[in-house]
């Protein structure tokens, strides 16, 4: 206790005596080098960054365009707090200030919205996977239990919007790059009187590093903003994605050792990975209309309907598993507001969710469907009502205040073997989740917030009705309280900005991920788990841009996440784990990244990345060795009066790292490790017009 007290006062004030010297040079600097005043719109209107009282991680257009076009993974861990796996290409998995235990696959306890509707649905899955990277541009996350206006989660919520730039109305891209991989996107804009149409394809593909993990997705989308009536205004949007990928399986660290790029043999009892075909086909719609009128000048109401349909395949080891999942729901809100002093805002509303799943289960014949095992049918209703105030009540001084009343059921029928008529209903009991969050100015650029919130979440079907094809009507929501502190700092001179958060959160009735000896999972609810951790963010923009200096433009970030993340009355098969560090999460993660500007439009991104060491099973008897990676991107950028065009080559994994990039937590057999690609490269261009 005693070290990992040392190696948390060691970070904070590392990054305290790289943050001191930055003030005081951005305290005298040249106002030209301003950094721009971050805003966002998370909350259901336009705020200053530096005034809101939640931890808020925002990724830009700006960083979208010098990240990887094939996957969000290197992105997203940029942000404090944020862990993005991939065992996989295609198979991702997120954690918001948590671990994975919850997550063999997929997205849990995270609300996830995509251009304002949900893309979580009611059942509690994401496919997050579906989403191609590439139609991105901007990345909202909001860390922490956030109730008070999104409904049912215990880690975080994350706003996805895409499309195209006002800038652009066309834009073209396409790269090559290791391995196989390929990614093209083209973009149209059309503007009319009243309304922009906007169409969106792309492709990907990956032949794979390893055997037998290859992977395509085919995406399109398409959207339409209008005005009407003044300030009143419609978008209508919708999406579909196939993806496709192939499943290598986990190796042990011996056979990771002597070759990382092999698929998983076959064992004395079970097939090997190319042998069943192992993998995922993912056929997705979704569409959603949002409609938002102004009722007077402080009052109006935002109304949006979506639905979509999901048809999933996955081979697996011991079954192959076929699932029909159609959506459909509805969001409405009104929102008074001032523009006073206190500039205040009010919003009542509620949200409602259903989802249908179809799943049927069928033995594997080498990849083909054989004989019928189990078919159920699993129907779940989410809803909540929300109210939240937000309020300047002194010069200095916001406050927030939001509760929402959370409701979640579902049922369930067996159609073979039993063939059964009637529905089983299970019911939860209604959950409020109140949020209080205070920010205070303490000086001119130095803001104090500080907030408790409640989170819960629902199993979610998958966990329901896990792949040992068992209904479990015992598995209870998890919840917990998380209390939370922090700093931002934007420099006089805007060439600084630095944000420091402590939360500690106290999480009752965890939902963990056990497997059978089959490699079957199924869930339990542990006793809880004890979560707190230190984040930190520092942006500082070094040099004034001057375009006759060879370097023009030099930008630096920094980020750290710091977990102390236990276990707490958690015992299984008689073994306590009590007081063990969470499986799957490592104490530290360390970035860095610097841009550097240079004469002629010329631009140089460089990333560095350090995770620890990451506990394989609850005993803490196996660990993933800890890694350091690094990336980068070198580019030039003609920007004439009519068209922008861009030519880069990227590297990713410079180090030639051999690391797992998504480990399987408790697996059978110490087959944890999913290795990563090895250094590869990349090149391509993008145009706009």
């Amino acid at each position: 206790m005693k070290y990992k007290g040392y190696m948390l006062a060691k970070g904070i004030v590392g990054l305290l005596f790289f943050a001191v010297p930055c003030i005081s040079y951005a305290q005298e600097i040249d106002t030209l080098l301003k950094i721009d005043e971050v805003t966002i719109n998370a909350y259901l209107g336009e705020q200053k960054l530096i005034k809101v009282p939640t931890s808020v991680s925002i990724l830009s257009t700006k960083q979208l365009e010098r990240s990887s076009k094939y996957s969000m993974v290197n992105l997203l861990n940029t942000a404090p707090g944020v862990r993005m796996e991939e065992r996989t290409p295609g198979s991702y998995r997120l954690s918001i200030r948590g671990s994975l235990l919850r997550s063999p696959f997929g997205v849990r306890n995270i609300k996830v919205y995509y251009n304002d509707v949900p893309l979580t649905d009611a059942g509690g899955n994401t496919y997050l996977n579906a989403i191609d990277p590439s139609v991105l541009n901007k990345i909202t996350i909001l860390k922490g239990p956030d109730g008070s206006l999104f409904g049912a989660n215990s880690g975080g919520v994350v706003l996805l919007n895409s499309g195209l730039l006002h800038t652009s109305k066309i834009s073209a891209n396409i790269n090559f790059g290791g391995f196989g991989a390929l990614n093209q996107n083209l973009g149209l804009r059309k503007d009319y009187k009243n309304h922009s149409f906007t169409l969106q394809q792309s492709f990907q593909e990956f032949k794979g590093y390893r055997e037998h993990s290859s992977m395509f997705r085919r995406f399109f989308q398409f959207s339409d903003n209008m005005t009407y009536g003044g300030n009143n205004s419609m978008k209508i949007f919708g999406f579909y994605s196939h993806l496709n990928y192939k499943t290598p399986g986990g190796l042990t660290f011996s056979q990771f050792e002597s070759n990382p790029r092999l698929s998983r043999p076959a064992t004395a009892t079970l097939p090997s990975a190319i042998e069943q075909n192992i993998g995922i086909d993912n056929k997705m719609f979704l569409g959603g209309l949002v409609n938002e009128v102004f009722i007077s000048k402080s009052l109006k109401n935002v109304t949006s309907v979506f639905g979509g349909q999901v048809n999933f395949k996955n081979p697996f080891i011991t079954n192959y598993e076929q699932r029909l999942e159609r959506n459909l729901g509805g969001r409405s809100y009104f929102q008074w507001f001032s523009n006073d002093e206190r500039n205040w805002r009010l919003n009542l509303g509620m949200e409602v969710q259903t989802t249908s799943a179809a799943i049927k289960n069928f033995d594997n014949v080498k990849g083909i469907k054989g004989n019928p095992q189990i078919f159920d049918q699993v129907n779940s209703t989410q809803s909540f009502v929300f109210l939240r105030y937000e309020s300047q009540l002194t010069k200095r001084l916001n406050v927030e205040a939001g509760v929402s009343l959370n409701f979640y059921k579902f049922k369930f029928l067996n159609q073979f073997p039993l063939q059964q008529n009637d529905f089983n209903n299970r019911s939860f009991n209604a959950q409020w989740m109140p949020k209080l969050g205070l920010n205070y100015e303490l000086n001119e650029g130095l803001n104090w917030r500080s907030s408790v919130s409640r989170g819960y979440s629902t199993p979610t079907i998958a966990e329901i009705r896990p792949s040992d094809n068992r209904i479990n009507t015992n598995l209870q929501p998890e919840v917990g309280i998380n209390y939370e502190s922090g700093f931002r700092y934007n420099s006089a001179s805007g060439v600084l900005n630095l944000d420091v958060s402590y939360y500690v959160f106290k999480l009752q009735k965890s939902i963990v991920n056990r497997r059978l000896p089959n490699e079957t999972d199924y869930f339990i609810n542990s006793g809880g788990t004890d979560q707190q951790g230190v984040e930190g963010r520092l942006n500082l923009k070094v040099l004034k841009f001057r375009k006759d200096r060879l370097v023009n433009e030099l930008l630096v970030n920094q980020s750290f996440t710091y977990n102390q993340f236990k276990f707490r009355d958690y015992a299984v098969n008689g073994v306590n784990y009590s007081g063990n560090q969470l499986t799957g999460t490592p104490v530290w993660n360390v970035v860095h990244s610097m841009e550097i500007g240079f004469l002629n439009n010329a631009f140089l991104y460089l990333q560095h990345q350090f995770t620890d060491r990451i506990p394989l099973n609850d005993a803490n008897l196996i660990w993933a060795p800890n890694y350091h990676l690094m990336q980068a991107k070198l580019g030039y950028n003609w920007n004439r009066r009519d068209y922008k065009l861009q030519l880069f080559v990227s590297g990713d994994n410079l180090l030639n790292k051999s690391y797992s990039l998504g480990n399987d937590l408790n697996a059978i057999g110490n087959r944890f490790y999913n290795p990563a690609p090895a250094r590869n490269f990349s090149f391509g261009l993008n145009f706009n017009l």
